[in-house]
């Protein structure tokens, strides 16, 4: 669906849980796309929205519980505004972390004068809010490096509320392998940032509608 506007966008949001199961929101459309900067950012409202909707499909996959914690994943920084909406969405007691993930294009790592890459998982935790994260190079369990490249690695940056960044780096890392549409044992991105455009082509082929989130498995 094209729209005369090129800033016009879909606000779509994808939910994981520890279970595996995923959850697929369709929110507003509205013009969150700036050209000048080539970032996406919502408006407080429809971040309100889009998380208001995940909070009520935990509830009710967990008998009228609040989660604990929510980790919102995303390629750039989010705006005061549209965090300051999660926030008013998110339940008293839950903590709420935004994560910005992103390949470092510009920095590798090499092993001298070994015929593989390094090591699948090695992080360098340059702090307690950011990490350099190989999340392709050699597996053990494969005894190989299933790439033709010097493996790229993602930069990891805890750029709102706390967390251990170890944790959040187990996490990444164990979100590169949920992927049940491909035989690959990994690819390098978590799921939460390896589909968003897919599914977002998705939402925006059809009609607008107002039905309820449709489970993950109906995307792929």
């Amino acid at each position: 669906m094209k729209h005369a506007n090129p800033e016009i966008a879909c606000c779509a949001a994808q939910m994981f849980l520890d279970s595996g199961d995923g959850v697929v929101f369709k929110g507003n459309v509205g013009p969150w796309y700036a050209p000048k900067s080539g970032e996406f950012h919502l408006s407080g409202a429809a971040a309100r929205d889009i998380l208001d909707q995940a909070v009520a499909a935990y509830r009710s996959k967990h008998d009228g519980k609040n989660p604990k914690e929510i980790f919102i994943h995303g390629r750039v920084r989010f705006s005061d505004e549209e965090w300051s909406g999660f926030y008013e969405a998110a339940p008293s007691g839950t903590s709420l972390v935004g994560i910005r993930i992103y390949e470092a294009k510009k920095f590798r790592l090499y092993r001298i004068g070994a015929k593989m890459p390094v090591l699948r998982g090695l992080a360098w935790v340059q702090g307690d809010h950011s990490a350099i994260l190989m999340t392709r190079g050699f597996i053990p369990r494969l005894a190989t490096y299933p790439g033709m490249e010097v493996p790229l690695p993602l930069e990891v940056e805890i750029c709102r509320g706390e967390a251990d960044i170890e944790q959040v780096l187990r996490d990444v890392l164990g979100l590169t392998k949920l992927n049940y549409n491909s035989c690959r044992h990994s690819d390098g991105q978590p799921v939460t940032l390896k589909f968003a455009d897919a599914v977002g082509e998705v939402l925006i082929s059809g009609p607008s509608t107002s039905n309820a989130p449709l489970a993950f498995k109906h995307y792929i």
